[in-house]
C-alpha cells in the first residue's frame, strides 16, 4: 500500500491522506479512514480468496464481528448484505 495527498477533499483546502491499494487482482481501491477497503462496509476477502460478511457493530463481551457469512464471490457477499439490511430494516 502506498500513501498519497489529494488536495481539495476538505472544505478548507488541506489535503486528506487515503491509502490507495494496488495490487495486481484487481483496479486500484481508494480506501477512506484508517485503511478501509471498497468491497463495502464488512465485506473482507480471506486469504483463501473467498469474501467474508461481517456484521457492522461489534460484540460488547468479545469487541469481535459476527460473521454473516462466507461467499465465493464479492458479488454474491454483496447480495446477501442487502438481504440481510433489508430485513433488520422489516
Amino acid at each position: 500500500m502506498s500513501m498519497r495527498l489529494r488536495p481539495g477533499d476538505r472544505p478548507d483546502g488541506r489535503a486528506v491522506e487515503r491509502a490507495v491499494d494496488r495490487s495486481p487482482s484487481g483496479p486500484a481501491r481508494v480506501a477512506s479512514g484508517p485503511m478501509r477497503s471498497h468491497l463495502g462496509d464488512m465485506i473482507r476477502k480471506l486469504p483463501s480468496g473467498e469474501y467474508r460478511l461481517y456484521s457492522r457493530k461489534k460484540n460488547p463481551r468479545t469487541g469481535k464481528r459476527r460473521n454473516l457469512g462466507t461467499f465465493r464471490t464479492l458479488a454474491a457477499a454483496r447480495r446477501h448484505e442487502r438481504a440481510v439490511q433489508f430485513f433488520k430494516r422489516r
